[in-house]
């Protein structure tokens, strides 16, 4: 059974291995572990922040369709607003 690595420092291999230009070699021996091992971090890291974006995007999306109905709840205000405006300069024009 492989040893289980805490939780910090696969976070600071992962961070180190994106902040550096060295290869995923590289990193997983400057860190005693094997490339293979490092890769499936680095996927399980990918995972996650894509999962994160995407509940951000769906909150993204729930505030664009709040908008967009209330977008339309004004169009129909100003359009009855116009015709109001409409039949009213009407009735005020002269001989009528």
């Amino acid at each position: 059974m492989p040893k289980a690595f805490p939780k910090e420092f696969r976070e600071d291999v992962i961070r180190v291995y994106k902040d550096s230009d060295s290869s995923v070699a590289q990193v997983a021996k400057d860190f005693g572990i094997s490339p293979s091992c490092l890769k499936r971090w680095l996927t399980i890291d990918e995972r996650r922040s894509s999962q994160t974006s995407s509940s951000r995007s769906s909150g993204e999306a729930d505030a664009l369709r709040e908008a967009n109905k209330r977008i339309k709840l004004l169009e129909q205000e100003n359009e009855v607003l116009r015709r109001a405006a409409a039949y009213l300069s009407q009735a005020n024009l002269p001989g009528k």
